[in-house]
């Protein structure tokens, strides 16, 4: 079955932006909710036993070996969360067992991509009233992804086939995850190590989604950001600057 061709990616300082995860001074946003120690002692336990990525750290996990699993690296939690916490209907190129990281090129790609995806939630709840910070992390990548970007390349596919990114127009539906969830199973299964397409988000934008998280390289945190509604489906984005 024809693939994509792929692309030797060598990009450096993608964005992915993760929902802040502590407080101002450092604490885990849990503390937030905890009346006191013992509350909170038991908080975290109850979040460490139904935590997929601590559960996946020991082997416990269907969807992702911990063999595939990153340690002793800056921000391993991180980097094994995105693959450890899917969305439950899954995402573009991933399904509700095995996450991906999601990253984009530019940092204005990877807001309007978390800005949709957050809109429609607050769509189903039919009030758009929020406001949510987020990290981005930014990361660097040097590998042979599967390229859904134009132009149409002249070179051969994967297995020796002539590749056309024409044909998978589908994976790019704004309004679908079918075709491209479906794409992304049989790229799992011969292999691929990620996938670099065009946002539908973004005009102009490029997003990639990596499958393995040991080439999700030198993460580091940069700044936060915080995401407003304010009774519109289109939030206002304003850098957090933290006393």
């Amino acid at each position: 079955m024809a693939l994509p061709p792929v692309t030797l990616v060598r990009q450096f300082d993608t964005h992915r932006l993760v929902l802040s995860q502590r407080l101002e001074g450092g604490d885990s946003v849990l503390v937030a909710i905890a009346d006191d120690d013992d509350h909170l002692r038991a908080i975290f336990d109850l979040d460490a036993a139904t935590n997929d990525r601590l559960l996946a750290e020991h082997g416990r996990l269907p969807g992702i070996g911990v063999d595939e699993l990153v340690f002793a690296v800056p921000h391993a939690a991180v980097i094994n969360a995105a693959f450890c916490h899917p969305h439950p209907l899954g995402s573009r190129f991933s399904g509700p067992d095995r996450g991906a990281w999601y990253a984009g090129f530019e940092l204005a790609t990877t807001q309007a991509e978390v800005a949709f995806h957050k809109s429609v939630e607050l769509a189903e709840i039919g009030r758009f009233t929020d406001s949510v910070t987020y990290d981005d992390y930014l990361a660097d990548f040097s590998a042979s992804f599967h390229d859904l970007r134009d132009p149409l390349p002249k070179t051969r596919g994967s297995h020796g086939r002539e590749g056309g990114r024409r044909r998978f127009h589908t994976a790019l539906d704004p309004d679908s995850y079918v075709a491209s969830q479906a794409l992304a199973e049989r790229m799992l299964e011969v292999g691929s190590l990620g996938v670099v397409y065009p946002s539908t988000r973004r005009a102009g934008g490029t997003c990639l989604a990596c499958f393995r998280p040991a080439l999700v390289a030198n993460v580091r945190r940069a700044k936060t950001y915080r995401f407003t509604w304010d009774g519109e489906p289109q939030p206002v984005i304003a850098l957090e600057r933290r006393g």
